[in-house]
């Protein structure tokens, strides 16, 4: 059980009450939940989960010493018809299930694990080696922790995207976002999308809907803990026609199929719970969780999330 709160002798009052009534020991300051490490310096608070990692290396039981400098390789794509399938596809998934896990704070693999995790059902010799370079990229960035700054403000932004019929097997677009708040990153996500977008301006717009239903649940959580936020959130997109869309009043022939999420986000509009300014392409963060990118593209999105970087040597 975590106990958080501004008032110390509440919390001594909370634990002391529980101790009457339950079985329980007092761990301190909190250090190690459900796997979770968290660490405290003058920058804020660090939270990995280093000790996860190496029980899932040894449960691999890799037999090489070699890392890599990206979880995915560059413009790679899979297919289910890849490779031989294997003969006991357990291990295979055991190891899917702990990376799910794993991102809770290591957003840097969300896009591979998403990748892998669509070949759960039958997978095959060619993703078995997927997993084993995200495996590989993690040895090398065993202890690379989220920094949550001591000296952040509680302001919300977020970055939207999407990757345009990126799915070789059904041509499915992949939903992204991130949101900060202040410098934290709190929220992310790459999720394939439920149906096929005729456009990137559909995959767009989709996307948009997705990250507008998490900034609505955000903003109520913060109020609901005593932060309101009176200004609107930044929603920064790098797509100017779906910018548009949101901004207009009139339904066209081709947004008809989106309606409903047109509605919804232009509702957060107007309404002031977003804004929707325009970012170039290579300032979107969120572009970390569509594809692979080459190893300079990828430090430097992964610098954007507030990641400390340990040197393991």
């Amino acid at each position: 059980m975590i106990i958080t709160c501004d008032d110390v002798d509440g919390i001594n009052e909370l634990k002391l009450q529980l101790a009457k009534r339950f079985e329980m020991k007092d761990l301190g300051h909190l250090r190690y939940f459900l796997g979770i490490e968290v660490a405290y310096s003058p920058k804020g608070y660090l939270l990995s989960q280093s000790k996860y990692i190496a029980n899932i290396l040894e449960q691999a039981r890799l037999s090489d010493t070699r890392a890599v400098d990206g979880p995915l390789e560059l413009n790679v794509k899979y297919v289910p018809s890849d490779g031989i399938p294997l003969p006991d596809p357990t291990l295979y998934r055991t190891l899917v299930g702990s990376l799910v896990y794993l991102t809770i704070t290591r957003p840097d693999i969300a896009y591979a694990v998403h990748v892998v995790s669509q070949f759960v059902v039958s997978p095959t010799t060619i993703h078995w080696a997927a997993v084993l370079r995200i495996l590989r990229y993690l040895r090398g960035t065993q202890f690379q922790s989220l920094l949550f700054p001591s000296s952040s403000s509680l302001e919300l932004r977020a970055y939207s995207d999407a990757n345009w019929a990126g799915n070789p097997t059904d041509r499915k677009s992949t939903t992204c976002f991130c949101i900060f708040l202040g410098d934290s990153l709190i929220s992310w996500k790459s999720k394939k999308q439920d149906i096929v977008s005729r456009s990137s301006t559909e995959a767009g717009y989709r996307a948009m809907a997705s990250t507008t239903t998490e900034i609505v649940w955000l903003r109520w959580l913060l109020c609901d803990m005593g932060v309101p936020l009176s200004e609107p959130t930044p929603m920064y997109c790098d797509n100017k026609s779906v910018i548009q869309i949101a901004h207009n009043y009139v339904f066209h022939e081709r947004t008809k199929h989106i309606e409903i999420d047109c509605h919804f986000t232009r509702h957060h509009l107007q309404h002031g719970t977003i804004t929707l300014p325009f970012i170039s392409p290579s300032l979107q963060i969120a572009d970390l969780f569509t594809k692979t990118h080459y190893t300079k593209r990828f430090c430097f999105l992964i610098d954007k999330l507030s990641m400390l970087h340990v040197n393991t040597s």
